[in-house]
C-alpha cells in the first residue's frame, strides 16, 4: 500500500475494533439475560426480565453486522481465511442468533400453552450464540489452530464468556429492576463473577505462550511497565465489584448502577490488553492488517460511507438508551 494511504488499515481496524467491543458489551447483557432467564420459574419476573431488553436487544445486534461487514469490505482475504476457519462455530452463532430472535418475538404472540417452549428456545439460542463466541475467541487466540489443546482452551473460553455475559447481564437486572428480581441478580451476578475472573486469567496466561510475539510485546521493556495499568486497573474492578455485590443490599439501590458499570470497564480492560496483543494481525501469526487491507481506492469509498453511517449507528443506539433510561416499566406491543 502506497505512503500516502498507508494509515487506513489502522484507521479499519479500529473501527472493526470499536465495533466488536460495543457489540460485546450491549448484546452482551441482552445475550447474559437469555443465559439467566431459566434460574427463575416466576412467569412475572421472567415477562419482567424480557421487557428489560425490549428496546434494545435487535439494536444491539447490528454493531456485531457493522463489525462483520467491516472485516469483509476492508479486509476480504482475512474475513475468507478467518471464516473458513471457525464455519461451525459460526453457524452455530447464526442459528442461535436467529432462534433467540423468533423465539423473543413469538413468545409475546402465542398462546399461554406453548409460551413455555418459546422462553426454552430464547434461553437456547442465547446460550449457542454465547457458546459460539467463547469458542471463537479461544481458537482465535490459539492462532486458528485446531489441536487438542486449542479445542480444550476453547471450551473453557466459551464457559468463561458465557458467564461473562451472564454477569454483565446480572448487572443489567441490578440497574433497571427492584425489589425480588433485583435480590436475585445480585446473587446470580455474585456467582457469575468468579467464573468470568477464570475466563480472564486463562486467556492472559494463553496469549503470550500461544505466541512468542505477544510473549515479547508483553514482557519486554518498557513494555511491560506501559502495560501494567491493565492489569491493575482490572484487579481493582474485580475487587470494587466483589464488594458492591456484597454490600449493595445494604446500601440500597442508589448504586444499582455500579455493577453494569464496572463490568463494562472489565470487558473494555480486557478487549484493550487483547487489540493490543495481536496487532498489527487480523490472523494471528499469519497476516496483517495491512497485508490484508482491500485497494487503497476501495479503502478510501468505504471510508466515506463510514463517515456517514457510523455516527448514525451511534445516534439512535445513544437515542434509543436515552429514552428507556431508569428503571423498568410495563413492556407493550401495542
Amino acid at each position: 500500500m502506497s505512503g500516502d494511504f498507508a494509515f487506513l488499515p489502522f484507521i479499519f481496524a479500529s473501527l472493526m475494533g470499536l465495533s466488536i467491543l460495543i457489540y460485546v458489551v450491549l448484546d452482551g447483557f441482552d445475550l447474559g439475560i437469555g443465559i439467566l432467564f431459566p434460574l427463575t420459574k416466576d412467569k412475572e419476573q421472567q415477562d419482567q426480565m424480557i421487557a428489560t431488553i425490549g428496546p434494545f436487544w435487535d439494536a444491539n445486534e447490528t454493531w456485531l453486522v457493522l463489525a462483520v461487514g467491516l472485516l469483509l469490505v476492508a479486509f476480504p482475504v482475512a474475513h475468507g481465511i478467518i471464516l473458513s476457519a471457525l464455519y461451525l462455530p459460526v453457524f452455530v452463532l447464526l442459528f442461535g442468533l436467529i432462534l433467540r430472535g423468533v423465539s423473543f418475538e413469538f413468545r409475546a404472540k402465542a398462546d399461554i400453552r406453548h409460551k413455555a417452549r418459546w422462553d426454552f428456545a430464547f434461553f437456547a439460542g442465547s446460550l449457542m450464540a454465547s457458546l459460539a463466541q467463547g469458542f471463537m475467541l479461544g481458537i482465535y487466540i490459539m492462532g486458528l489452530q485446531f489441536t487438542a489443546v486449542s479445542i480444550v482452551f476453547a471450551c473453557l473460553t466459551a464457559l468463561c464468556l458465557t458467564s461473562g455475559y451472564a454477569l454483565i447481564g446480572a448487572g443489567w437486572l441490578i440497574l433497571k429492576t427492584e425489589n425480588d428480581l433485583q435480590t436475585q441478580a445480585i446473587d446470580w451476578a455474585r456467582k457469575a463473577l468468579w467464573l468470568s475472573l477464570i475466563g480472564m486469567v486463562a486467556v492472559s496466561v494463553a496469549s503470550p505462550l500461544a505466541d512468542p510475539r505477544i510473549f515479547e510485546k508483553w514482557f519486554s521493556v518498557p513494555e511491560i511497565i506501559l502495560l501494567a495499568p491493565l492489569p491493575i486497573l482490572s484487579f481493582i474492578c474485580f475487587a470494587a465489584l466483589w464488594i458492591v455485590l456484597r454490600r449493595l443490599p445494604k446500601w440500597g439501590d442508589s448504586f444499582s448502577w455500579l455493577p453494569f458499570n464496572l463490568t463494562m470497564a472489565l470487558f473494555a480492560l480486557a478487549y484493550i490488553g487483547l487489540a493490543y496483543s495481536f496487532y498489527p494481525y487480523v490472523v494471528p501469526g499469519q497476516m496483517t492488517v495491512y497485508e490484508a487491507a482491500a485497494a487503497p481506492e476501495s479503502l478510501v469509498i468505504i471510508l466515506i460511507g463510514a463517515v456517514f453511517v457510523l455516527p448514525m449507528i451511534l445516534g439512535y443506539t445513544a437515542l434509543s438508551y436515552y429514552i428507556f433510561r431508569g428503571k423498568l416499566t410495563e413492556l407493550r406491543y401495542d
